[in-house]
């Protein structure tokens, strides 16, 4: 019923891992995640654009040293309208409940209840767009399909390097951008907020007596 490939095993290994990741990034806390909407936090922005980035220059790297055989790579069909219409709605959910279907994953194995409701309802709308899946559904799919290729370079003939170029210096414009809110809304968010909203404590300024004592 469920076919497995004979990499089954390098799949659940890297999706192991990757979950791992972002447990300890704290992506498995809502409050995290919904803290890059309110430019409290851009923890994800910035996890996720590096991963892209190193991604991106790993393979083109490869691809240049003839590791690779670009052709084996699988690259999806740029579906314009089909992306728009599902970011949209992945991020509402997203800013409404701090989950997107990955890290409500994550947030079920560190034991968070809202993550499992996150988690029933991503089950249950994946059954329900299959059952709705049909002509309608493909039409809209269809609509805004880049025709010409699937990637910048087959479309526009534009060089991966200049592409790559362009997402490091949008990827530093990021770390600036986002340290400056940061500092502005009073974030990152930290540990005790992510486990508990709830500030952290303040750690109380030591007497002259404990100043002395510790000296001593």
């Amino acid at each position: 019923m469920f076919p497995m490939s004979e990499s089954w095993w390098s799949a659940l290994l890297v999706g192991v891992a990757f979950g791992y990741i972002l447990e300890n990034a704290g992506f498995g806390s809502p409050c995290k995640l919904t803290g890059q909407f309110r430019l409290r936090d851009w923890s994800v922005l910035k996890v996720m654009f590096t991963a892209i980035v190193v991604a991106a220059v790993g393979l083109q790297g490869l691809q240049t040293l003839g590791w690779i055989n670009w052709d084996a790579v699988f690259v999806p069909t740029s579906l314009m309208v089909a992306s728009a219409i599902g970011g949209v709605l992945v991020g509402a959910g997203f800013a409404v409940g701090g989950y997107c279907p990955g890290t409500s994953v994550v947030g079920l194995a560190s034991g968070r209840l809202d993550a499992a409701v996150f988690f029933v309802g991503l089950i249950v709308g994946t059954f329900a767009f299959a059952g709705a899946y049909g002509e309608t559904v493909q039409a809209i799919m269809a609509m805004g399909e880049v025709e010409s290729g699937d990637t910048l370079y087959d479309a526009w003939g534009i060089s991966p390097w200049w592409i790559i170029a362009a997402m490091v210096v949008a990827l530093v414009g990021v770390y600036f951008a986002g340290s400056w809110f940061e500092r502005r809304y009073g974030g990152p968010v930290d540990a005790c907020e992510a486990l508990g909203d709830a500030p952290c404590p303040a750690t109380p300024a030591p007497t002259n007596a404990s100043a002395v004592s510790a000296r001593s």
